[in-house]
């Protein structure tokens, strides 16, 4: 099951850095969603100079999933709730710029990228926002039940306070 998707924009920042290793850095800015984006889908260079490039991806969608509940709920339940937006560098009219790939709520959608070797970044999410996946992770996410742990043999017993005490007279 998953809900319907919300059309999002991500704008991306180009910074100038006074670096001789990295001339520019690139970072996700701010994430647009639902009717707050007028725009159709594209790209729109909002700002342009030396400094501060800006860039509107618009077309992006953002839905919730009930199998991906953990995430969400991981994601809310952090410090400080946040989309996480998948991105690389491409190259759009002779300019290299970062366009977002995908955009997600799910703590454990971003890890999985990450752990394809993905550039993944976050933006801080709305309070607005946090309630709607609050209230989605608290309808599809129940969290598995605690169990009782044996411990193995090598964590103590009579086997090992042998062993201890074996050790002991020897020294």
């Amino acid at each position: 099951m998953h809900t319907e998707a919300m059309p999002v924009g991500v704008v991306m920042q180009r910074r100038r850095l006074d670096n001789r290793w990295q001339s520019h850095q690139w970072r996700p800015l701010e994430v647009i969603a639902g009717d707050l984006l007028q725009r159709p889908p594209g790209v729109y260079c909002l700002r342009e100079d030396d400094a501060d490039s800006r860039w509107l991806h618009a077309g992006l969608e953002v839905a919730l999933y009930s199998d991906e509940g953990e995430g969400y709920h991981l994601n809310v339940d952090a410090p400080q709730p946040c989309w996480f937006i998948m991105w690389r560098i491409d190259e759009i009219d002779g300019v290299e710029v970062a366009v977002p790939k995908s955009v997600t709520l799910s703590y454990n959608e971003a890890a999985r990228l990450m752990d394809g070797g993905e550039q993944v970044d976050t933006v801080p999410l709305s309070e607005e926002m946090v309630a709607l996946v609050a209230g989605f992770a608290a309808e599809h996410y129940r969290p598995e039940p605690k169990r009782k742990r044996r411990k193995p043999s090598f964590e103590g017993g009579a086997a090992v306070q042998q062993m201890a005490d074996r050790e002991k007279g020897a020294a």
